[in-house]
């Protein structure tokens, strides 16, 4: 089955809609005021261990891996909608470039 939406070139375009959801909803938690539980959440700043076993990747980490940026950089960039609206952009739709 997977071969199927290789062909059709549906798995580049459904990745890059997940991305760019993820990474708009971060955008939109990290410039609403105060502090709340979901900006905690998404931060990963909740007190407490996590159980045994493999470590679970984080928002902030996909995140982090889809951009290149640091944390600090990432809230700086969320703070301003157009720097923000760019950062997805690139990220999402990355450019592939020919040797």
């Amino acid at each position: 089955m997977s071969g199927f939406w290789e062909k059709a070139g549906a798995t580049r375009t459904l990745l890059a809609a997940v991305k760019a959801r993820k990474m708009r909803y971060f955008g939109h938690i990290m410039r609403s005021s105060g502090s709340s539980l979901e900006k905690e959440i998404i931060q990963g700043t909740l007190p407490g261990r996590r159980t045994r076993g493999r470590s679970k990747i984080s928002r902030m980490d996909n995140i982090k891996m889809w951009t290149g940026l640091e944390t600090g950089m990432l809230l700086r960039a969320a703070d301003d909608r157009l720097q923000w609206r760019s950062v997805v952009r690139d990220a999402a739709n990355p450019r592939i470039e020919d040797g």
